[in-house]
C-alpha cells in the first residue's frame, strides 16, 4: 500500500502540490478578504488579499509544485515577472467577477468570493503549468 501511495505521489506530484498549496493560497485570499472588507470597499479588500496570496503563490509555486530551477538572476527575474503578470490578467478577471457579482447582482461578497477563487484557481493552474514554470528540460 505504502508503495501504491509514492508511485501516485510521483506521478501527480505537480497537480496534488498545486492543490495543496492553491488550496492554501485561496484561504490566504479569503481570510485576508474577509478581514480588510470588514473595512474598506471591497474592491480595496481584494486587491490587499490579491497582492498578499499571489507573494504566498509565487513562493510556494516555485519550490514546491514545480520544482522551479532558475540559474541566474535574470533567470529568476523573468519568471517572477511571468508569474506576476499572468497573476495581473487572473486579478483583472477576479475583480471582474467581484464586480459583476457584487455591484451587479447583489451577491453575498464572501460567495461571491469563493467562486471567484475557484475560476481564478483554475486559470492560475494553467497559466503556471503552460507559461511560467513549463518544462525547461526535465519532467515536471
Amino acid at each position: 500500500m505504502g508503495q501504491l501511495i509514492k508511485q501516485l505521489w510521483q506521478r501527480y506530484q505537480s497537480v496534488l502540490s498545486y492543490l495543496i498549496f492553491g488550496g492554501l493560497t485561496t484561504l490566504i485570499n479569503i481570510i485576508v478578504f474577509g478581514i480588510f472588507n470588514q473595512f474598506w470597499p471591497y474592491w480595496i479588500a481584494n486587491t490587499i488579499a490579491w497582492l498578499l496570496s499571489v507573494l504566498f503563490a509565487y513562493i510556494t509555486n516555485k519550490i514546491w509544485v514545480f520544482d522551479s530551477k532558475t540559474p541566474t538572476f535574470r533567470a529568476v527575474m523573468l519568471e517572477m515577472t511571468s508569474f506576476f503578470g499572468f497573476r495581473l490578467l487572473s486579478y483583472f478577471i477576479d475583480q471582474g467577477i467581484m464586480i459583476v457579482g457584487i455591484s451587479v447582482l447583489h451577491g453575498n461578497d464572501l460567495i461571491v468570493k469563493l467562486i471567484d477563487q475557484i475560476i481564478v484557481v483554475l486559470l492560475n493552474w494553467f497559466f503556471s503549468k503552460l507559461f511560467i514554470f513549463k518544462d525547461r528540460g526535465h519532467q515536471n
